[in-house]
């Protein structure tokens, strides 16, 4: 099949087809005697895998590393698995950290509710934070 017809199939662009290419992500694929690429059923399911392991939230050079241990006919679980988990820690620390984002946007907007603005003289500043900071 054509380009445009493997990036149809799989919902991505031939930009992207040709960028997976020159990352060796995907084989490049043989070549018709007019010159255009002619890829098979395999290059489906190799993209089908990107997108789904992108999905996931792995980045392009941790499904490199994946791919490259199934081309050397080793298992990948274990190696996929870790990569899995550094992402699961990654997340669970932004969340960490929008947790107290937000307890402390909390604490500032119930702040500035209780403030009386006509109090606020300061030209440069907001004293529903800067005060805020201000206190222990």
């Amino acid at each position: 099949m054509k380009i445009g017809v493997l990036g149809e199939r799989c919902g991505v662009s031939t930009k992207t087809i040709r960028y997976y290419e020159s990352i060796d992500l995907l084989d490049e694929p043989e070549r018709t005697p007019t010159g255009y690429r002619d890829y098979g059923d395999d290059a489906v399911e190799r993209l089908q895998f990107i997108r789904d392991a992108q999905a996931t939230g792995l980045t392009l050079a941790e499904i490199s590393s994946v791919l490259e241990l199934k081309g050397a006919g080793e298992r990948s679980c274990a190696h996929t698995t870790a990569l899995i988990e550094g992402h699961l820690s990654a997340i669970d620390a932004q969340i960490e950290q929008l947790t107290a984002a937000r307890k402390e946007l909390v604490a500032l907007a119930q702040r500035g509710r209780s403030l009386d603005p006509s109090t606020c003289t300061d030209p440069n500043r907001c004293q529903v934070i800067s005060e805020a900071r201000e206190q222990p």
